[in-house]
């Protein structure tokens, strides 16, 4: 899905001002007129001087203009330095935009004990309100600490026949814990909103979400929600007690409600989601504590990572202990307990039927527990994630991450990228559930870029193929080789020339072409595939008219550089049924047989349209399409075009992308852009949660 705009009258955006060493850092949100503000801030007593500020302008219904935000550094613990620091933050926000300090919020998030760069960031906010757009991406970005996505949540709803849009900017992965307001989320909203129905709306809706979302049971010290609404939608004012108010309300909720779950799935080191269902409680407040005590136990937190089929006995231990903390009516008698819809607890007895499928659903990305304590009729909701390796080792090396340099920069110590023997053993948990996901079906994977010039990657790359066809995945392989055809047309004196990415290729050319493709880089590949294990055979599209094609007709004459016309697999076919890995050279043949050089990444998208094929990897020396130094994690076939139909993308990049949405539009059910350099990159794309590349998905 699309990124959704803001909604009217409010603009945003983030970039890098240098307090950290390269992601954003610095976001603003922006209101055309004066904005009724509500609030809910961390209870923590030694919270950061920004969250009094909230709290306290909060209070005295003050009208807000903008929120300045700062990822990187807390400015939390440095005592009245840092209050004033705090002030002059908001009155150079406020001298910039022509508004009064009182009308700006301040926001800030990470390192603690460190005083905030103002200079840095005074220096940056000219080019920051240059960037202004409804676009909240980059601002949702400059808000990000230790959390892998971006967290935007839309809701739209009718007042009274106005249509009136909220939208939502969080972050949060770790140091979240109920009772407050766990996170940093700013709403917006163009509804029309009376301040205290705006407050009393957003405080039910944290109540019934962020306070029931646990992931490590700890407190931060800069946690808050921000509500802001600028009236712009026009609608009739939404007062308490309204049918409106029942309807905004209704869909605040629900707002929140997908935030707290987009928090629990990227909690610090998490793999899997827990949401907590508790029903059948005398009270409302019942529920909410054992449901949130279920959620952020470490020992069920640690069942779930090793989906083991004795959690539900942790769950109803810690279920005993928080009704009894809270004086709940509890029995065992009338109690029930479902995990990923299987029954384990009724009448008073513990039984798991089917272990061995229990444990397999268990690791899937959402688990699902429901207890009905059967005293009454309420229920609630509380979410939290399993407990990971990689959840100890980022927060034993936080201060490694965080880590300021002499010139008061924050950067990530790259130790923390070297994964170790437990993290790849997480790794290998996680490769596991997607066994059955993936058996059967067809991948088409293309390598090119710096694992085709690097002996030892070509050896990764052979390891990661064999193991992909041991749990079921049918890799087909397509290669280029432009770096040796370079080297190779050099050394007789040729000069090479490209044309939008693709080389010219004059017929001389040609030959050395289909030498070094056919002949060097098929024979070397296939070898290194064979001695992995692996049954290779290397195939030219030449072979057995696999590939048929024509000139590239282009703005300028580009030689024998082709263009595929039609794709016949039944080879492809005949080798995969006797146990063979075809690998493919991209060489087209032509009418009277002539070979036409044909761009690897298009071969590969054509031959993955023709074999029905799921996936298809684009392994190069790029990590992803980037945005700045930043990986875009993930796009829509959509989002794409459009980007390429600006003109942001170029030089090689353009036809690697432009052949990922012929692919998509082909019945392609997903690309993957994949960084080669990086030992078992594939794997590690394709078998964990989040990648390691770009996904593109069709729209």
């Amino acid at each position: 899905m699309s990124v959704e705009k803001l909604p009217y009258g409010f603009l945003a955006a983030g970039r890098n001002v240098g307090i950290k060493s390269s992601k954003r850092d610095v976001g603003i949100l922006i209101s055309d007129v004066p904005a009724h503000v509500a609030a809910c801030v961390s209870t923590n007593k030694s919270r950061a001087a920004n969250v009094d500020r909230i709290d306290r302008l909060n209070r005295a219904d003050q009208p807000v203009r903008a929120i300045i935000t700062v990822s990187g550094n807390a400015n939390s613990l440095t005592g009245p330095a840092g209050v004033a620091d705090d002030e002059a933050l908001a009155a150079e926000v406020a001298t910039r935009i022509g508004v009064d300090p009182s009308e700006i919020l301040t926001a800030c998030t990470g390192v603690v004990g460190h005083r905030l760069p103002k200079e840095r960031i005074f220096a940056g906010l000219d080019d920051l309100l240059e960037e202004l757009s409804r676009d909240p991406t980059t601002f949702a970005e400059s808000v990000l600490t230790t959390d892998r996505v971006t967290k935007i949540v839309v809701r739209e709803v009718f007042l009274a026949g106005t249509r009136v849009r909220l939208h939502a900017v969080a972050k949060g992965a770790g140091m979240i814990a109920p009772s407050l307001a766990t996170t940093l989320c700013f709403i917006t909203t163009d509804a029309a909103v009376d301040e205290e129905a705006l407050q009393v709306a957003l405080t039910t809706a944290v109540n019934e979400s962020l306070n029931q979302l646990t992931i490590d049971n700890d407190m931060s010290t800069n946690d808050a929600v921000v509500a802001l609404a600028n009236g712009l939608a026009e609608n009739k004012p939404v007062v308490l007690g309204s049918p409106e108010f029942e309807v905004l309300e209704e869909a605040l909720v629900d707002l929140m409600t997908e935030v707290a779950e987009k928090i629990a799935s990227d909690g610090e080191g998490a793999g899997r989601r827990i949401d907590v269902t508790v029903r059948g409680a005398k009270e409302k407040s019942e529920a909410r504590a054992i449901s949130r005590a279920i959620a952020g136990s470490m020992l069920v937190k640690a069942a779930i990572f090793g989906a083991d089929p004795n959690a539900g006995g942790r769950m109803i231990a810690t279920a005993g202990a928080a009704a009894s903390k809270v004086d709940a009516a509890y029995s065992l008698e009338t109690l029930t307990l479902d995990v990923q819809t299987e029954r384990l607890f009724e009448r008073g007895t513990y039984r798991v039927p089917d272990p061995s499928r229990l444990r397999h659903r268990l690791a899937a990305p959402v688990v699902e527990v429901v207890v009905d304590l059967g005293q009454g009729a309420q229920q609630a909701k509380a979410w939290g994630c399993d407990l990971s390796y990689d959840y100890v080792k980022i927060n034993a090396d936080y201060a490694a991450i965080t880590q300021t340099s002499a010139d008061g920069r924050v950067a990530v110590n790259e130790r923390l990228a070297e994964l170790g023997p437990t993290i790849k053993k997480k790794l290998l948990i996680e490769a596991l559930r997607y066994i059955d996901r993936f058996r059967g079906i067809r991948a088409v994977i293309e390598l090119g870029g710096a694992a085709m010039i690097d002996g030892k990657l070509e050896e990764q790359f052979a390891e990661d193929v064999l193991l992909l066809r041991s749990v079921g995945l049918r890799p087909v392989v397509v290669h280029g080789g432009s770096a040796e055809i370079t080297r190779a047309l050099e050394r007789l004196g040729k000069k090479t020339e490209f044309f939008e990415g693709l080389r010219i290729t004059d017929a001389s050319s040609m030959e050395i072409v289909e030498m070094v493709l056919s002949g060097s880089v098929n024979q070397r590949l296939v070898a290194a595939l064979n001695r992995t294990g692996s049954r290779a055979v290397g195939l030219s599209g030449k072979d057995g008219g696999l590939i048929r094609a024509s000139k590239l007709m282009a703005e300028r004459d580009l030689g024998q550089v082709g263009r595929v016309d039609k794709v016949d697999v039944a080879l492809i076919d005949m080798l995969e049924q006797d146990g063979y890995i075809p690998v493919i050279s991209p060489v087209g043949l032509g009418e009277g047989g002539t070979a036409y050089n044909i761009n690897a990444d298009t071969v590969a998208a054509e031959l993955a349209k023709a074999l029905h094929a799921e996936k298809l990897i684009f392994m190069s020396d790029v990590s992803g399409l980037m945005e700045g130094d930043d990986v875009v994690s993930e796009l829509t076939s959509d989002q794409l075009k459009n980007r390429l139909e600006r003109g942001d993308i170029k030089g090689g990049m353009k036809p690697k992308l432009e052949a990922a949405l012929l692919a998509l539009a082909g019945g392609v059910g997903s690309v993957h852009l994949v960084d080669g350099r990086v030992q078992h990159n594939l794997i590690a794309e394709l078998f964990t949660d989040r990648g390691v590349g770009t996904l593109i998905r069709p729209a």
